[in-house]
């Protein structure tokens, strides 16, 4: 059957989408019910400094796969076309990772067999990609939670049920027919939730009822509206203009999130009963940051332009758990990336791809995280990119520049964590502005493929049209702000 060797485990790696780093009950959110991320994080570590590459689902999404940073990739922004029921204007299905190196790759090249269960959106969901066999996917990657848009290996069809519950019984299938496999597997389920919409009608009743009849919401932030919030359809929908609208929202944001909390259990008590926990490797992470009224915001670092790059936005919820190998119950302060995971998987799983990594900026924290003698120095700074706005961070300090010409921010995290007032003018952090200024163009110099460099592309935030290519406009541009609509 799947592995039962620890050295060579099995991975599951669960992915959610628009969650953020405060919205799990065990990070301190204590009204929002996840009593099975709590599990992971009592049996494995969470990590209280873990961001994404980038505040967008795409771009995120392809740096988690391929440890690349979106100027390398080329995914910059979410995916308006190219998907599959959402076509280009020619009419092709665009394939934006391909030619790319994954981690799915290199661990089928190795002899896992791979899976993909829920949301691509990183172009064409028809046909399995990157190394994935089996492949049950969204066709877009949002939508309503009912009824929803699927491929199974090129055939459509319609969800029927709960598409978080789909999601999952689609995992348990595939899980199930690796129970005579003799090749280990890794399993990627990658939910919709808890990413809008956010209505009574798209989440069960009894949740969405029980939260906005008994929650107050008191352990989120919630600040004036954002002078740069950007408009959305049914913006009276989706932004907490005032009490009532707000509870709507985060009644639906918190169902949202606690009935996927209840399939990550389910799949948590399958290891369990096919004796199989203690060889898996199960990761979960969001590929974005969210805000519910932090900042005044609605959104991650799009829900402003230009983007934002508040830790509400960068920051993600992740918790890795493998009993017997991975300590428990600890909480890590360490400086990590989405692009540190690839490496860390394939250290995982005994993977040797040491010359397939050389440009990628990652690196494997497996020996910093089990205790190892001779771990490797912790990373002191991460990075962070959204097209034309860019990110470096320490544990105290954070810059952040706008190319061509502004405008940057500067935040002194020991004296204002919730980064309430940006010190870009204050001549006190001047000299801190010019090195972390420097030390940014110096690494994304590193990591920059010319023709991809996001520093230099038009990209508003409004969606990713194509593939970059000089001779056509590869962003959206029909930005229009809340203020003006």
């Amino acid at each position: 059957m799947a592995s039962k060797n620890p050295r060579r485990p099995n991975v599951l790696f669960i992915l959610s989408d628009d969650q953020g780093p405060w919205a799990m009950n065990c990070a301190g959110t204590w009204e929002l019910k996840t009593p099975n991320l709590d599990r992971l994080a009592s049996t494995g570590i969470r990590f209280n400094n873990f961001f994404c590459a980038s505040p967008v689902c795409s771009p995120a999404r392809a740096s988690i796969l391929t440890g690349q940073m979106p100027s390398q990739h080329g995914v910059q922004d979410f995916l308006r076309r190219g998907n599959s029921a959402e076509l280009s204007s020619d009419g092709e299905r665009i394939q934006y990772l391909k030619g790319r190196q994954t981690y799915v790759q290199i661990l089928s090249d190795s002899g896992y067999d791979c899976g993909l269960s829920g949301k691509w959106h990183l172009g064409d969901a028809v046909v399995p990609q990157v190394g994935f066999e089996f492949w049950d996917v969204h066709q877009s990657g949002s939508g309503d939670y009912f009824h929803a848009p699927m491929f199974n290996d090129g055939e459509s069809y319609y969800a029927d049920g709960y598409v978080t519950d789909v999601f999952t019984d689609n995992a348990l299938e595939y899980l199930s027919s690796q129970i005579v496999s003799e090749r280990p597997f890794c399993l990627n389920v990658h939910y919709t939730a808890p990413h809008a919409p956010w209505g009574r009608e798209q989440h069960p009743e009894d949740l969405y009822d029980e939260y906005r009849s008994n929650c107050e919401f008191e352990s989120v932030r919630w600040d004036p509206l954002h002078v740069n919030h950007l408009a959305k359809e049914g913006a009276a929908g989706s932004i907490g203009r005032d009490e009532e609208e707000r509870k709507d929202l985060l009644s639906g944001y918190f169902a949202a999130i606690t009935a996927m909390d209840s399939n990550i259990g389910r799949l948590i008590d399958w290891l369990e009963a096919n004796d199989l926990r203690e060889s898996t490797l199960i990761v979960f992470t969001s590929d974005n940051g969210m805000n519910m009224g932090h900042h005044g915001i609605w959104g991650k670092g799009n829900g402003t332009y230009p983007p934002n790059m508040f830790d509400t936005s960068v920051k993600v919820p992740t918790l890795l758990s493998m009993p017997g190998r991975i300590p428990t119950g600890e909480v890590s302060n360490d400086l990590l990336s989405h692009y540190d995971l690839m490496p860390t998987i394939l250290e995982f799983a005994g993977v040797s791809a040491s010359e397939k990594l050389e440009d990628r900026p990652g690196s494997s924290f497996v020996s910093s995280m089990i205790g190892q003698s001779g771990a490797k120095p912790k990373p002191v700074v991460v990075h962070d990119e959204y097209g034309q706005t860019r990110m470096i961070r320490t544990d105290s300090k954070k810059y952040v520049h706008r190319y061509p010409s502004g405008p940057n921010e500067f935040w002194d995290l020991n004296n204002d964590p919730e980064e309430t007032v940006n010190q870009i003018g204050n001549p006190a952090f001047y000299n801190d502005i010019s090195e972390l200024r420097s030390r940014m163009e110096e690494w994304f110099g590193l990591y920059t493929e010319p023709q991809r460099d996001g520093s230099r592309q038009n990209v508003k935030g409004k969606g990713q049209l194509g593939l970059i290519d000089n001779s056509k406009e590869a962003f959206a541009q029909d930005v229009q702000y809340l203020r003006d609509s």
